[in-house]
């Protein structure tokens, strides 16, 4: 699942049951946002940040060094955020299994 962020382009975002989706799993988002989680000690660096739930919202800011991290990354990547939630959400999607994987 990580070599799966890592594909995500800059600038995209996409969702932890895409991701799952595109491993053959899915119905295991949980697992992949588990393991989202710890992405911060993997290298190569994952892009976790690119990683948000089916709506389109940052649910795991709280694994970032600050709860605002999450949304400093998207930002200095274009993507706009309020309310904690990507806007244009479904424009910014990347789809895995359609788009690249």
């Amino acid at each position: 699942m990580f070599e799966v962020a890592r594909q995500i382009p800059r600038g995209r975002v996409t969702s932890y049951g895409a991701i799952a989706a595109s491993l053959g799993a899915r119905s295991s988002s949980r697992m992949v946002g588990w393991a989202m989680n710890g992405a911060g000690r993997v290298r190569p660096v994952v892009p976790a940040h690119r990683v948000v739930n089916r709506n389109g919202m940052l649910s795991g800011k709280h694994h970032f060094a600050t709860p605002t991290r999450m949304q400093e990354l998207l930002e200095k990547e274009g993507i706009q955020v309020k309310k904690d939630t990507v806007v244009n959400f479904k424009e910014l999607f990347w789809d895995p299994a359609q788009e690249g994987f």
